[in-house]
């Protein structure tokens, strides 16, 4: 098994996400089927990022497509799901529904809140897989197990229902942006995530949380799940996740070359697959804050 550490990148690339509302044509017909397949409804900022590099991003998509689509790339995401809340419960996650309660938040609202994060935590691990996909692509690791590419049929997806509505920082009051700097100053990111925006839409319950997620995020055992986390996904990819559409190295490489480099898209694939391993240990955790007693 090739070792791949998780690596921070320095200096960190610029980024250049493509919001939904701004993808036309082609890339607007690849979000909505990259949705629809993930059983998402948001596009994850790694996947905006890649999409700014148009021919890497339609190769990419050619070829993840038939995988996400498998039901061993659906088991694998819903195993990584079932670890990192499990790990995360080392962290000790604070009841937080009674001090909501006392905030004079109903059990309606902190169902919207519970819903919200269900949503996250199903697809921010997908997501992982991807990043990881791609990375070691570009980094010259064929991937590819012997498993076989059966389709996974029906919904793997939640089955709630709420509003999608983004906090942006130009949207917030002056205390919620102060947590937006705070969390970008504290995870050493330079953007705050979707999660965390969706989140913030209850403002409130978000400063609570992230209060409570903020003392334990740079601790020995929230780095050592995060470590965990990407070794397993590493470790999937590498040896287990078939590889029913032929991604690459090489056609990969070629891709981000006519886009820009393959060394600058490689870094910006290397930062989210750093990053994630540390969203989906962060949103376990406001998961578990709100779990029924």
């Amino acid at each position: 098994m090739i070792e791949t550490p998780r690596l921070y990148p320095e200096p960190l690339p610029a980024i250049f996400p493509l919001p939904e509302y701004a993808a036309t044509g082609r890339r607007k017909e690849q979000y909505q089927d990259m949705k629809q397949v993930l059983q998402v409804p948001w596009m994850g900022v790694v996947t905006m990022a890649y999409a700014h590099y148009p021919g890497f991003f339609e190769v990419l998509w050619n070829g993840l497509k038939p995988l996400v689509q498998s039901r061993a790339f659906v088991e694998h995401a819903q195993a990584l799901q079932g670890f990192v809340e499990d790990e995360v419960r080392a962290l000790a996650p604070p009841p937080l529904e009674p001090r909501l309660r006392e905030l004079g938040y109903a059990a309606r609202e902190i169902d919207n809140i519970r819903d919200m994060i269900a949503i996250f935590s199903h697809g921010n691990h997908p997501y992982l897989l991807i990043s990881t996909i791609t990375r070691l692509l570009l980094e010259g690791c064929e991937i590819g197990g012997t498993a076989a590419a059966h389709p996974y049929e029906g919904r793997h997806a939640p089955q709630v229902q709420v509003p999608f509505v983004l906090l942006e920082a130009h949207h917030a009051d002056a205390p919620t942006r102060a947590v937006y700097e705070d969390i970008k100053a504290t995870l050493h990111l330079p953007f705050v995530n979707t999660d965390y925006r969706a989140l913030a839409r209850w403002p409130s319950y978000f400063a609570l949380a992230w209060a409570d997620l903020r003392k334990v995020a740079n601790g020995p055992t929230h780095a050592a799940i995060c470590a965990a986390i990407h070794k397993r996904a590493t470790e999937a990819v590498v040896g287990a996740l078939p590889n029913p559409g032929g991604l690459a190295t090489e056609a990969l490489r070629a891709a981000a070359d006519k886009d820009a480099s393959a060394k600058e898209v490689l870094q910006t694939c290397r930062l989210f697959q750093w990053l994630l391993p540390g969203l989906v240990t962060n949103v376990a955790f406001f998961r578990s804050q709100l779990e029924s007693a």
